[in-house]
């Protein structure tokens, strides 16, 4: 059963002659890749066919020279704002029923994101990982193409929303992180660079089929789900995830309501209402700090109502249908 490490308690690199090269070859990169307007930081820079941040560039890099996966590993894909912090909490609790009492579990007390070490940020040296034991639960946002090819071989969990929800959810959770120097992101700024791609990790419509595409070759290996479908139907998608990552609920289990359990447990209600989420906060690497509540808004389906015009709401869907044709997925609920 994976514990649950923060990454400020992952140890930083060493200086040694492979990093350092690594280091070098990321800062001559930086000065030839397209740079975009960042949500959360000035400059985002292309990176392989995806907007990603300075750091997030060179970590990529090391992930590639350093990481190693385990056939056992589980990890959970998602862009940002697409309800991983719902997921990790399932996840978790579902992996880790057999270690943990209702009454007494590791989430009354701690965040949901401290239950999956996110390997986006610089966190070696990685051969740390190998002290978890196994199943080592991992979270990222970088879309499929971009994971190093040994993890084809651990099991993926990737959550998929409508990108209209996306959108608001992801402009106010990085205006919230957005560097103080730069003025705030204006909603019409947020959206012209949501539809044209520019944003963290995006563009979002091929980091969707980026897993998408892979999940038609490997359903065995990548479970690919709607946020929508999880929020209408918690218990049956819960009963296919546990299914997927090779823990199945025992009928014993089912009779003693346990599926209900770890439902009520993970739900937004409860989980928003906890001390640790409403005063803690999580380091999420050496500099960064955030506090608990900022990964907990409102998890409704449909919010951008309160937020995009209807011609906003018919861009989007049109770039949704125009990038999504043929593939076979149907983005949100269309209302």
């Amino acid at each position: 059963m994976s514990t649950s490490p923060t990454l400020a308690a992952i140890p930083q690199p060493k200086e040694d002659e492979e990093y350092n090269k690594i280091c070098e070859e990321h800062n001559r990169l930086i000065e030839s890749l397209p740079k975009g307007h960042g949500w959360m930081v000035k400059h985002l820079y292309n990176y392989n066919g995806f907007w990603l941040k300075q750091e997030n560039v060179k970590n990529n890099m090391l992930l590639h020279t350093y990481f190693k996966s385990e056939p056992t590993d589980i990890v959970l894909a998602s862009f940002m704002k697409s309800g991983t912090t719902w997921l990790k909490a399932l996840m978790f609790s579902t992996i880790s029923r057999d270690h943990y009492t209702f009454s007494d579990h590791y989430l009354l007390e701690n965040s949901p994101q401290s239950t999956f070490p996110l390997i986006d940020f610089e966190c070696y040296p990685i051969s740390e990982f190998t002290n978890l034991p196994a199943p080592r639960l991992f979270a990222t946002h970088y879309a499929y193409t971009l994971l190093p090819k040994c993890m084809t071989s651990c099991k993926l969990v990737y959550v998929c929303r409508d990108p209209k929800d996306v959108l608001i959810s992801k402009w106010i959770f990085m205006n919230k992180l957005r560097s103080k120097d730069l003025p705030p992101l204006t909603l019409n700024e947020a959206f012209e660079l949501f539809c044209n791609g520019v944003s963290e990790y995006g563009p979002f419509w091929e980091h969707v089929l980026s897993y998408w595409r892979a999940s038609m070759e490997s359903p065995d290996k990548i479970f690919f789900l709607k946020y929508e479908d999880l929020k209408m139907q918690p218990k049956v998608v819960l009963r296919n995830l546990a299914v997927f990552m090779g823990k199945p609920f025992t009928m014993e289990e089912e009779e003693k309501g346990v599926v209900d359990e770890i439902v009520k447990l993970c739900s937004f209600e409860f989980l928003s209402n906890l001390d640790v989420n409403k005063k803690g906060s999580l380091k999420v690497d050496s500099i960064v700090e955030l506090e608990n509540q900022v990964f907990l808004r409102k998890g409704e389906i449909g919010d951008w109502k309160n937020y995009l015009n209807q011609e906003m709401k018919e861009r989007i869907d049109r770039i949704s249908d125009a990038k999504m044709k043929g593939s076979g997925v149907i983005l949100g609920a269309r209302v």
